[in-house]
């Protein structure tokens, strides 16, 4: 993964999800078609507070967010998820 130069805005965070697994504990292999959406990733670049709002994710940490949250967006050919703040459930630590 490159470092991406820029910056985002106040009260967003941006993720690299984790891919889904190829195949299932069995060996039997996944087609995209019936691959889950991925609900974690780790943090790229976070943007600073929102007025009366504290952030409380860093760049690196690994989170949980909902399933269909955030944006997906295509940067230098990598895909990424633009998020809230309030998107991430859970910080795994």
């Amino acid at each position: 993964m490159a470092e991406l130069k820029g910056r985002v805005l106040a009260g967003k965070v941006l993720v690299k999800p984790i891919e889904a697994e190829e195949k299932t504990a069995s060996g039997i292999y996944i087609p995209d078609s019936a691959k889950e959406k991925p609900q974690q990733g780790t943090v790229v670049l976070v943007g600073g507070p929102k007025k009366d709002e504290q952030v409380e994710v860093k760049k690196g940490d690994q989170v949980l967010y909902g399933k269909y949250s955030g944006t997906e967006i295509t940067i230098n050919n990598e895909k990424y998820l633009l998020l809230n703040h309030n998107d991430i459930l859970f910080i795994i630590e």
